[in-house]
């Protein structure tokens, strides 16, 4: 669940139009990463402000936007790029999936999670931005590969790969069975879903979205079961539920093989 945790005052940096918006109200710090820094402003209904280093969010506040016109995600306010990027968006109603309410009923929300990830990926996806989203993941495998980076400890246990040459070696083997012929969310995990009261509200988080291969989002989707629930048993459950007519095991290694180099 998206923690909340009272802060004094907004962060130095921010453009000036933005600071306007949200003084004298209520913030929290957000944060759940290193990598970018979260603002909530208990404003007008919410907002959140993101703040990473230049450059990094421009992907996010276009792939916002496109998902928040499709009625998918929240509106994008403001980006503004400098020193720092910063993304305002409206709060939306509801909570994340780590929420306990979601997390005591874990059925419902192994179903819940397939099933909104089938309606995703039945979207339109002609005008979406990102139209080859694979030729930048399969890029960006190979740089950290070649980079020494490896995630031995992304799988449950036993499921996965001895070392990196042998992942390195089932991409190189499968990267053209990886198509560019669904819209993604592209980091399908619980935290990054919104719903009220068991209603779809929104995705959150869509720096990594754009027109993929359905199986990215599918391996996140089971994955984050593993990890949210401490447990692999609701995996076929998940892929039962999305549909076994669109899910394939073998490309789904394929992707894993992807995703440990990051």
């Amino acid at each position: 669940m998206m923690k909340k945790t009272p802060i004094l005052k907004l962060p130095e940096g921010i453009p000036e139009e933005i600071r306007v918006l949200l003084e004298n109200a209520p913030i929290y710090d957000s944060s759940c990463s290193a990598e970018a820094r979260v603002i909530y402003i208990d404003k007008d209904g919410g907002y959140y402000l993101k703040t990473a280093a230049s450059h990094t969010l421009a992907r996010e506040a276009e792939m916002t936007a496109y998902f928040h016109r499709k009625g998918l995600g929240t509106e994008v306010l403001a980006y503004e790029r400098g020193e720092h990027d910063f993304l305002l968006t409206r709060a939306v109603r509801g909570e994340d999936l780590t929420h306990e309410s979601y997390l005591s009923d874990p059925l419902r929300l192994c179903d819940t999670l397939a099933s909104t990830l089938r309606d995703l990926h039945e979207r339109d996806f002609s005008d979406c931005p990102v139209q080859s989203r694979m030729t930048e993941y399969l890029a960006l495998a190979d740089e950290n590969y070649k980079a020494g980076r490896f995630d031995a400890d992304l799988f449950p246990e036993g499921v996965g790969f001895k070392n990196a040459d042998e992942a390195y070696a089932v991409l190189n083997a499968g990267r053209c069975a990886l198509k560019n012929d669904t819209l993604l969310h592209g980091d399908y995990c619980l935290p990054n879903i919104i719903l009220d009261g068991w209603r779809f509200s929104a995705f959150i988080d869509l720096g990594n979205g754009g027109v993929g291969d359905r199986h990215v989002d599918l391996f996140w989707g089971a994955w984050t079961l593993f990890y949210n629930l401490k447990t692999d048993k609701y995996r076929d459950r998940f892929f039962d539920a999305y549909g076994r007519d669109r899910t394939d095991e073998d490309v789904l290694r394929i992707v894993a093989a992807c995703e440990v180099f990051g």
